[in-house]
C-alpha cells in the first residue's frame, strides 16, 4: 500500500502500468469477496437480519476472511498496492499517498468486483442468499456506526504503522499482518455491526439482494475510520528523520 506502483493519472489512464493496476484491484478484490462471503455463506449464517452467529461459525468466518485479506493483500502489493478496500483508498488519499484519479479508477473495480463476485455466488449456490452486513440485535445506527469506525481505524493504524512507517520492525509482513487484523475485527464486531470494515464487501451483497437497510452504515464508519487512522498515526507517530542515526555509537 505504501509501495510505488505504475503512475496513473487522466494523463496516462491508457498507460498498461495504469490499466495493470486498476485490473489488480478488480481481481484481487473479487477473489476476496467471493472467499468471504462464501465462507459467510457456508457457515449457515441467520436468516433473520441482525441474529448472532455461533462463536465457532463467526471464527470460521474470520479466519477465511484473515487469510484471504492477507494472501490477497501481499500478492497485489506490488501491482496496485493491494487495497482492496474503498476505506483503503479514501485514507491514503487522504494524506497524499495516492492520487483522486487513481482513487476512483480503484473505487469504481472494488465496487464492481465485489457486485459480480456476489452475483456470480447467487447463480452458483442455486440462489442462495449472499448474507447482507446488518446491525446486531439492540444495536442501533449510531452505536454500528462508532463500531465501523473503530475496527476501521484499527485496521488503518495497523497498515500505517507496518507497511506505510518505513520504521517498521516488519518490512515484507504488513500485509499478512494486516489480515490478521482484519480476522481478529470480525470476530470482536462481527455479531454487533456485521464487522464490514470494507464498503466494497458491504456494497455486493446489498446489490445482490437488492437489501439497502442501514447501509451508509458501512460506507460512513469505514470513510470516517480510516482517514481518522491516518491523521492521528502521522501527526503522533510517524518520524521524519533529518538525519541517519550512529549504529555503533561512535562521535
Amino acid at each position: 500500500m505504501a509501495k510505488q506502483v505504475d503512475s496513473c493519472d487522466h494523463g496516462e489512464v491508457a498507460d498498461a502500468g495504469c490499466v495493470r493496476a486498476v485490473l489488480a484491484e478488480l481481481v484481487l478484490t473479487f477473489v476476496f469477496v467471493f472467499t468471504a462471503v462464501a465462507a459467510t455463506m457456508a457457515a449457515g449464517a441467520p436468516e433473520v437480519a441482525g441474529a448472532a452467529l455461533p462463536m465457532p461459525a463467526l471464527a470460521g468466518v474470520a479466519i477465511a476472511t484473515a487469510l484471504a485479506a492477507g494472501v490477497l493483500v501481499t500478492a497485489g502489493f506490488h501491482v496496485s498496492g493491494g487495497h482492496l478496500n474503498p476505506a483503503v483508498t479514501v485514507a491514503l488519499l487522504a494524506r497524499g499517498h495516492i492520487t483522486a484519479f487513481r482513487s476512483v479508477l480503484y473505487i469504481a473495480a472494488q465496487l464492481l468486483a465485489s457486485s459480480l463476485a456476489c452475483i456470480l455466488l447467487r447463480y452458483i449456490t442455486g440462489g442462495m442468499a449472499t448474507p447482507v452486513h446488518a446491525l446486531g440485535s439492540g444495536i442501533g445506527p449510531i452505536q454500528g456506526l462508532v463500531m465501523e469506525i473503530i475496527l476501521t481505524f484499527s485496521l488503518l493504524f495497523v497498515v500505517y504503522a507496518t507497511i506505510l512507517d518505513p520504521r517498521s520492525a516488519v518490512p515484507g509482513f504488513g500485509p499478512l499482518l494486516t489480515g490478521l487484523i482484519v480476522g481478529a475485527n470480525t470476530i470482536a464486531g462481527g455479531n454487533f455491526s456485521g464487522a464490514s470494515m470494507n464498503p466494497a464487501r458491504s456494497f455486493g451483497p446489498a446489490l445482490a439482494m437488492g437489501v439497502w437497510t442501514q447501509h451508509w452504515v458501512y460506507w460512513l464508519g469505514p470513510l470516517i475510520g480510516g482517514p481518522l487512522a491516518g491523521l492521528v498515526y502521522e501527526t503522533l507517530f510517524m518520524v521524519k528523520r533529518t538525519y541517519e542515526p550512529l549504529l555503533d555509537n561512535s562521535f
